[in-house]
C-alpha cells in the first residue's frame, strides 16, 4: 500500500519471548552466533574462554537470557542474539535453604548461587535421582523453566533433617512438604 509506514516489529513481542524462556518466539529475526566459548561447571561457576568470571553482576546479566531448549542445550537468547553454551550438569546451584512454618503448609524457599530464590511447590518441585556408580543422591529444584539448580549437600542434609516418612502403596518414602506438597527424597528400606 502506497504510503503505509514500514513494517515494525513490536519490541514486547521479543521481550516477552525472552522473558518467557521461548527461543522460538523471536528466532526470526535473532542471529545465530554459533557456539560461544562459555561454560558452567558444575559447582555453578561460569567461564569464559576457560577462565571464570569473576564479576557476579555479569554472570547474573548471561544467567537472566539463559535458556534450555526440548533437546537439552542451554542458549544465551536476546532479542537480537542467540548463541548455544555449555552446561556441565545444571546451570545454578541451591546454597541456602530457609523454612517457614511446618508440616504441610511448610515452605521451603532456596537461594542459588546468584542469589535467585525460589519456593518448592508444584511450578518447582524438587526431584532426586541417584548416580548410576555410586548411587549417591543427586537432588535438584526446578528454579524456572527447564533451569534446574543442583542442591548442594549441607542444604541437602537440612532437608534429611526436616523429612517425614509416608507410606505410598507398598512402599515408604521419606520426604519433605512444601505449599502442601510432598517431595520425596529417597526410600525407606525395609529392614533385613
Amino acid at each position: 500500500m502506497p504510503g503505509a509506514p514500514p513494517s515494525v516489529t513490536d519490541p514486547l513481542e521479543d521481550l516477552r519471548a525472552v522473558s518467557t524462556g521461548d527461543p522460538v518466539g523471536s528466532s526470526a529475526r535473532q542471529s545465530f552466533c554459533g557456539d560461544i566459548d562459555i561454560r558452567i561447571g558444575r559447582d555453578g561457576t561460569w567461564f569464559y574462554h576457560g577462565s571464570p568470571i569473576g564479576r557476579k553482576p555479569l554472570v547474573k546479566l548471561f544467567a537472566s537470557v539463559l535458556r534450555r531448549e526440548n533437546d537439552g542445550d542451554y542458549w544465551l537468547v536476546t532479542p537480537a542474539e542467540r548463541g548455544r553454551i555449555k552446561v556441565d550438569e545444571v546451570p545454578f546451584t541451591a546454597v541456602e535453604v530457609n523454612v517457614a512454618g511446618s508440616g504441610p503448609s511448610q515452605s521451603l524457599t532456596f537461594r542459588t548461587n546468584l542469589d535467585e530464590e525460589v519456593t518448592a511447590d508444584a511450578l518447582h518441585p524438587i526431584r532426586v535421582t541417584h548416580d548410576p556408580d555410586t548411587q549417591e543422591p543427586r537432588p535438584y529444584i526446578l528454579v524456572r523453566h527447564r533451569l534446574e539448580a543442583r542442591i548442594l549437600r549441607p542444604v541437602f542434609y537440612q532437608l534429611v533433617e526436616l523429612a517425614e516418612v509416608r507410606r505410598s502403596g507398598d512402599a515408604e518414602d521419606y520426604g519433605v512438604w512444601s505449599r502442601e506438597l510432598f517431595f520425596p527424597l529417597g526410600r525407606c528400606e525395609p529392614p533385613a
